[in-house]
């Protein structure tokens, strides 16, 4: 991270994932970021997000943690559910200085929504859902009740004293919460908790060929260079083989960013590939369909993977025609119509054979481009002359001309086999850019590492 946040004090918000199937790793968390992006695209900047188990003492130890920071909002997602360790509602209670009380009218909203349930399955046990039904309408005195959207109310609870953060209280399944946020931040509650809040703008460059360490070294130049950067909050990171620059900061610091992406257009001019943050699939994507054109797959080491990566977006069926996977040398031959002999003379990981594996693919499925991919991702199987995380990629296109390359790639196997589609995929956006790819030569055994 570099440079320093704009000189407004920001509203600042704590995320409090609960739950100890998320603790201990068995379901991911996914309603953090997610929250944490919703929170900046009004305003508010997340300072943390903590995960706790189901255990009061810790629910409520993060919760004075978050206070004691100074946050104004506090988000909480999970433990609203019927059974006996679902107690956010009730510790946020007592957290507000709130007391707790039966919400008739909602009670009889969740047994609606509950009767359906019972109908269909006539063996549950009716005082049992009862109870249940009863425990979820518990709310503290004062909170804004939000409709549930599955059977868990959601709540937005100010503090009793005046002072401290209001808590919003939202469902743990991320179809819930999300459409519950919407329903949150339009209370009075959640207005006034983040009044002050500061208009955030935020800008993604990407870059490709570039270590991440040279980004620092191009921070240094900006600055020396007279950038204008205190206004810029500027994170780097490495995601999935390339560099992605996320900048934030506030309106009047437009111009500086301005400056920035020109800085950093000009002296990374080969590798900035994406100055307003669309990915390389977007742009493919978009390529391919302006084009008209198609293209084919022939992978081995990836098992897949690209086939996947192409496939991602809505509405790829317009350009992606088809992949096969070819993992065993006979796959290679019978699948993809490379020659054998090719195997015996140069190996399976070849740039020959990648070259080979290519227009096979476009031949076999009768696109206008094919990918050819092969290698070792291990852990196993590598040699002095080809180690592990040995890669070769060739893109191909009808009329002949050919993009290919041998890389070594660094990192697990799952990393290896992730990294091998990033290329693949600048592989193709080099030879969709070349204006019918008459100009692209080959380009075989540059020995790079990714």
């Amino acid at each position: 991270m570099s440079g320093v946040s704009a000189s407004r004090a920001p509203v600042r918000a704590g995320i409090l994932v609960t739950g100890t199937e998320v603790l201990t790793g068995i379901i991911t968390d996914r309603n953090g970021p997610w929250l944490s992006e919703r929170l900046l695209e009004l305003g508010v900047d997340t300072a943390m997000i903590q995960i706790v188990g189901d255990r009061p003492e810790d629910l409520m130890g993060a919760l004075r943690f978050m206070a004691d920071a100074g946050m104004a909002v506090i988000v909480t997602s999970g433990g609203l559910g019927p059974t006996a360790d679902d107690l956010t509602a009730e510790i946020v209670g007592e957290f507000a200085g709130r007391e707790l009380v039966l919400d008739a009218a909602l009670e009889e909203q969740i047994a609606e929504i509950i009767r359906p349930m019972m109908s269909r399955w006539p063996g549950l046990d009716p005082d049992a859902i009862r109870a249940s039904n009863r425990k979820q309408a518990v709310v503290p005195v004062g909170a804004t009740v939000l409709d549930p959207v599955g059977t868990a109310p959601g709540l937005v609870v100010p503090p009793a004293s005046g002072s401290g953060p209001t808590v919003v209280v939202l469902p743990g399944p991320p179809r819930e919460l999300h459409e519950m946020w919407e329903k949150a931040i339009s209370t009075e509650a959640f207005r006034a908790a983040i009044a002050g809040a500061v208009d955030y703008r935020r800008g993604i460059m990407r870059l490709y060929g570039i270590p991440e360490s040279e980004i620092a070294n191009t921070l240094r130049a900006a600055s020396e260079a007279g950038v204008p950067l205190d206004g810029l909050e500027i994170t780097t990171c490495l995601r999935r083989g390339e560099i992605e620059v996320a900048t934030r900061y506030e309106a009047p610091a437009e111009s500086d960013y301005a400056s920035f992406v020109e800085f950093l257009s000009e002296r990374h001019r080969e590798q900035l590939f994406s100055p307003d943050g669309a990915t390389v699939d977007e742009q493919i994507a978009s390529l391919l369909v302006r084009s008209g054109r198609t293209v084919a797959v022939a992978e081995s080491c990836t098992g897949g993977l690209m086939s996947a990566r192409l496939t991602e977006r809505g509405g790829s069926s317009e350009f992606f025609l088809g992949g096969a996977v070819v993992y065993s040398n006979e796959a290679k031959v019978s699948l993809a119509g490379v020659d054998a002999g090719l195997i015996d003379r140069f190996g399976a990981v070849s740039e020959e054979v990648a070259e080979a594996l290519a227009s096979g693919a476009a031949e076999r499925f009768g696109t206008d481009f094919g990918i050819g991919i092969t290698g070792i991702a291990g852990p196993d199987g590598g040699s002095d002359e080809k180690p592990v995380g040995t890669v070769c990629f060739s893109v191909s296109s009808r009329d002949g001309a050919r993009l290919t390359r041998r890389v070594l790639l660094p990192g697990s196997r799952s990393d290896i086999r992730d990294r091998s589609t990033t290329v693949a995929m600048h592989l193709l956006r080099r030879v969709l850019l070349a204006d019918g790819v008459a100009a692209v030569s080959s380009e075989a055994g540059t020995g790079e590492r990714g």
